[in-house]
């Protein structure tokens, strides 16, 4: 014991600490929850002096000697007994009761708030353990962190570390990183408002790749797109990933219907606009149990939709219109080495719609049989477009070909690629053109 005594003065300062539980001339005797603080922050790296200091003790007063015969005392009485060693083991030292004796009554009581405790640690230790299956550490940590702050588990940090198996210096440490961690979330909170505007950006959603080519093309704003694909899974913001289509293909072509050679041989690109033409027809379910069809024609070269067409009948009508339209579209200019190439669907095998080619002076190619890859960029264009667009919800044909419209429109001119140079298809266009 130190031989520093306390005056009046001194005594009257230490009472006021809400760690010491009574403070004599020569001795004190701090709480039970400071000890069991102390030996948590002591195992985390910190000095005793520190700890003391942080604690509201003056140092000066108590001496720092005493500071460490106690932290000698409490750390030695911890390895032998855990956490009892660090109670008041002096309360009847003297052999005779410092405090008057508990009655019956109060017996049971502590003896309840004792049974009920243990219940309680036992229930959370099961949900620690469940929970911590597949945790990586810091999961781990903030398990631990929030367990201590909602039962007031004082002192059980080491237990509770050891019972997930990480180590108390790597939990210590994660709670002086909260800081960090708080900026940090502050940050992707802010990155995450901004991907939400390029993710909605004129009512489509978007993959990475396209939020990230408008960030860069519309707010001036560089983000990787490993960054994007980051905060997507962060917070949930989910891409609808293509469906396969369930309808089956159109009835084969009947002996009148003449099949044409492939010409293209998947040559897509061929950096020539409006000389490969894609087309093709898919289905569109909307309001229950009705169906529509839409017919389109696309520029392989600029991916650009020429020109398209929409029915509720899947007669060869819905091909031949799409072609009219195609002819009449004063905005583009065909190749004169144009072609149209499809799948060996009755349509494009009808001699009328091969007339009707040969009237136009479009040449034909067609896929071989049960080939989808060979118009693989049309199928794309289809997949993309029931991917952004919700056309299940229309109500009526008329609200059905409004939303295509809308689309055509927002994908021509507005829709970033990432195999078009970042750029729309109508500004690829005009960048082949100038070349």
């Amino acid at each position: 014991m130190s031989k520093i005594t306390f005056s009046t003065k001194e005594i009257n300062i230490l009472q006021k600490n809400p760690n010491v539980q009574r403070v004599s001339e020569k001795s004190i005797t701090y709480t039970d929850d400071f000890k069991n603080r102390f030996i948590d922050e002591y195992q985390a790296g910190k000095s005793p002096r520190q700890i003391f200091e942080e604690n509201g003790f003056d140092v000066d007063i108590i001496g720092i000697k005493r500071i460490e015969q106690s932290a000698h005392r409490w750390k030695k009485a911890y390895e032998k007994n855990g956490l009892i060693g660090l109670t008041d083991s002096r309360k009847t030292a003297s052999g005779r009761p410092l405090k008057r004796e508990l009655t019956q009554s109060e017996v049971i009581e502590v003896l309840e708030g004792q049974v009920e405790l243990l219940k309680k640690l036992e229930t959370t230790e099961r949900r620690l353990l469940n929970a911590s299956e597949s945790l990586n550490p810091n999961k781990a940590y903030q398990l631990i962190q929030e367990t201590i702050e909602q039962n007031g588990f004082k002192g059980m940090t080491s237990y509770f570390c050891d019972l997930l198996d990480v180590s108390r210096s790597g939990y210590y440490s994660y709670l002086k990183a909260s800081s960090v961690r708080e900026a940090r979330e502050k940050l992707d909170l802010e990155a995450k408002e901004i991907i939400l505007k390029a993710f909605d950006r004129r009512g489509y959603k978007k993959g990475s790749r396209s939020i990230k080519m408008i960030l860069e093309n519309e707010f001036d704003i560089i983000f990787s797109r490993k960054k994007i694909q980051r905060i997507m899974r962060k917070y949930g913001i989910v891409y609808p990933h293509r469906k396969p289509n369930p309808y089956k293909k159109i009835a084969k072509a009947t002996k009148e219907h003449r099949v044409v050679p492939n010409k293209l041989n998947r040559e897509f690109k061929q950096g020539i606009p409006g000389k490969v033409l894609l087309t093709d027809i898919t289905c569109l379910p909307y309001n229950g149990n009705c169906m529509a069809y839409l017919s389109t024609v696309k520029d392989a070269s600029t991916n650009e939709i020429l020109a398209y067409h929409v029915s509720d009948r899947i007669t060869l009508d819905i091909a031949t219109k799409t072609i009219h339209k195609l002819r009449n579209n004063k905005k583009i200019t065909l190749h004169e080495e144009a072609f149209i190439h499809s799948d060996q669907g009755s349509h494009y095998t009808s001699p009328r719609y091969q007339k009707l080619l040969k009237e136009y002076g479009l040449g034909q190619s067609m896929s071989r049989r049960g080939n989808c890859w060979d118009n693989a960029p049309q199928e794309s264009f289809f997949g993309h477009l029931k991917d952004e667009v919700d056309y299940k919800s229309a109500r009526t044909l008329k609200e059905l070909k409004s939303k295509i419209d809308h689309y055509m429109v927002y994908y021509n001119n507005y829709r970033y690629q990432w195999n078009l140079k970042k750029m729309t298809p109508t500004q690829y266009r005009n960048h082949l053109l100038a070349a």
